[in-house]
């Protein structure tokens, strides 16, 4: 993840400590859709708007999309520590960083963006001072209409307090001037009193000169400079006793006019708190229907976002889930059935010779010549478990025992196999088990198909070469690897039904034809799937991987023809058992994964067999 410095943002609008908003550019994983899931795409978040583009190559061809982040909400999610969700209106983008630290990285970045672009932002307060004095008060009050004071009571106040503040500052100053003569006054009186002092008194014990009245002569004989008393108006005309009555004045109208405000103030604030508590609870009653409008458009415009697919905290309850699925699959089947009607009005252009047996099955070793009912048990040196012999041979060889051993016990009487489907032939039990809250119900099928051996069943079941010819679930598949000329190591990923998770299965697949212990045994033959590991098909975090122990187990019954007839399919009858216990993984509903089983386990029978019979009709049987 690669991080850009941008130069937005200035000193005044941003506190230093806090940081500048950021350029900051990497890769997030983006939901798309209940389809492709999760993908990755290069984000960038420059000047407010966050934007996307598929790749960081791709950027010069224009971003994919993109969100003003003025009036975004950025939301954590509750469980996932690495995804956050980004709402503008009715948009919704889902993401997820590469671990939580990043997250916290991108919500840190986009908060400042939004910050910086005026909407819940406190760096505009910044701009203006915490104190107001008063005559910025009071100007501000007469200059506006949209103060917060609305009574003329007590603005008329305000505005006799700046008349008393200038009214006060003058008398002061005269005051003070006043007091400053007083004390140069006091200062020469002084100076002159002490020169008159250290003259000689003796030479004038009597006599009195008074020019002007200027000597005098004392009680005790001596003689001083007497200096007329200063008169209230004597020192630039200043009225002291006025002024002081005055200032006096002046200082009460101010202390009357403080309380008067105060007064008006006490009385203001309680008519603002009310106000207060009326806009706080209708703030309160306007979030409750926020949040209540914003958790229903969640769920109904965007049922298909990631809160919705299968998972521990799906937002999607049990009922939804089932119809979600059940929908799905209702598609499918039509997508299916158009397929299957186009392929019936497209004629062949190359249709296969009836001497050509065989020919579209493939070149394994059981497309052979073929066999009558006495030369059955020749195959079985064809498909011995000598000549089967690779590092899994034991597990197959355990498996093919379990199967012959359990598989094929009547369920008469056991009552812990309940029979779910029956339709004609065919019938379906499961046994209920669950672990960890996770469906393993062990499932077996029985079914008779007419015209068809049991050898051909397996073989169509076995070859990859027409899997995707009847196999209508699975997305893509591939041989990992061959194991032996009857065993081979299959990874397919099969069809996503939203809201469930995708799923993928690695498996063996081997086939075996089993040997007669007598002669009134049936001819069997045996396919067994199970799940296994491999270093070139490890699981992802794309699909869940389920686990799988899966066979088929179909007998060959031959019906004598008549006379020197030769033996026909209306002569052979096969009886097919299936048994199947997969473990889902994941965390679908266990309801809705039992009523899937019950659902789609007959309709793979009966579309299987229907395709091995078409394939065999006309053909020379192979037993």
């Amino acid at each position: 993840m690669s991080e850009k410095s941008s130069s937005s943002g200035s000193d005044e609008d941003v506190d230093p400590e806090a940081g500048h908003p950021v350029e900051l550019g990497g890769v997030l994983s983006k939901w798309t859709n209940y389809i492709h899931g999760w993908q990755d795409r290069w984000v960038v978040l420059k000047n407010n708007t966050l934007s996307y583009y598929k790749s960081e190559d791709e950027r010069e061809y224009g971003c994919r999309g993109s969100l003003c982040l003025s009036k975004a909400v950025i939301t954590p999610h509750e469980f996932d520590e690495c995804r956050f969700d980004i709402s503008v209106n009715d948009s919704v983008w889902y993401l997820r960083a590469e671990d939580p630290e990043h997250r916290l990285q991108w919500i840190e970045s986009i908060e400042l963006h939004k910050a910086e672009s005026g909407y819940g932002s406190e760096t505009s307060l910044r701009r203006h001072g915490s104190m107001l004095s008063l005559t910025s008060a009071a100007s501000a009050l007469s200059a506006t209409s949209t103060s917060s004071f609305k009574g003329h009571s007590l603005r008329e106040k305000l505005a006799e307090m700046e008349t008393f503040r200038d009214i006060l500052c003058r008398q002061v100053d005269t005051l003070q001037k006043y007091f400053d003569s007083c004390a140069d006054g006091i200062s020469k009186d002084e100076f002159q009193r002490d020169r008159v002092v250290e003259e000689d008194e003796d030479d004038f014990p009597t006599t009195t000169t008074r020019p002007d009245g200027e000597y005098l002569h004392n009680n005790n004989g001596s003689k001083e400079k007497l200096f007329p008393p200063a008169s209230p108006k004597g020192i630039n005309g200043i009225d002291f006793k006025g002024e002081a009555i005055t200032f006096k004045a002046t200082t009460a109208g101010i202390l009357s006019t403080l309380s008067h405000c105060i007064e008006l103030m006490v009385k203001r604030e309680d008519s603002w708190q009310k106000r207060l508590d009326k806009e706080l609870e209708k703030r309160r009653r306007i979030e409750d229907a926020y949040k209540s409008a914003m958790n229903e458009l969640k769920k109904k415009s965007h049922y298909g976002g990631p809160d919705y697919e299968e998972g521990p905290n799906s937002l999607i309850n049990e009922d939804e889930f089932f119809d979600a699925v059940e929908a799905a699959l209702d598609r499918q089947d039509k997508i299916e059935e158009q397929c299957q009607s186009e392929k019936v009005r497209i004629p062949r252009l190359t249709p296969v010779p009836p001497g050509d047996a065989y020919s579209t099955i493939g070149t394994h070793r059981f497309a052979t010549k073929p066999h009558s009912h006495s030369s059955s048990l020749c195959s079985v040196d064809l498909v011995s478990a000598s000549d089967d012999i690779h590092r899994f041979s034991v597990q197959v060889e355990e498996m093919v025992q379990n199967h012959m051993t359990y598989s094929l016990q009547d369920m008469g009487g056991d009552a812990n196999w309940q029979l779910v489907i029956e339709e004609g032939e065919m019938k379906v039990y499961r046994r209920e088990v669950e672990e960890n809250g996770i469906v393993l119900d062990p499932l077996k099928a029985t079914h008779a198909v007419k015209g068809v051996t049991g050898h051909e069943v397996c073989h169509y079941f076995w070859d990859t070469a027409v899997r995707l010819d009847w196999e209508t679930t699975i997305e893509n598949f591939n041989v990992v690897e061959t194991l032996s000329d009857n065993a081979v190591i299959v990874y397919q990923t099969h069809k996503r039904v939203w809201p469930a998770s995708q799923r993928d299965v690695l498996y063996l697949s081997a086939i075996r034809k089993i040997l007669a212990t007598n002669e009134n045994d049936p001819d069997t033959w045996l396919v067994c799937n199970f799940s296994v590991d491999h270093d070139n098909a490890l699981p992802t975090n794309r699909c869940v991987r389920a686990k799988i122990n899966v066979a088929m187990i179909c007998q060959t019954l031959v019906s004598p023809p008549e006379g020197d007839k030769e033996i026909s399919r209306d002569n052979i009858l096969c009886k097919i058992t299936y048994v199947a216990n997969v473990n889902p993984g994941g965390w679908a509903p266990a309801s809705v994964l039992r009523a899937v089983a019950k659902r789609e386990y007959p309709k793979f029978l009966k579309r299987f067999t229907s395709y091995v019979q078409e394939k065999t009709v006309g053909k020379p049987i192979l037993f």
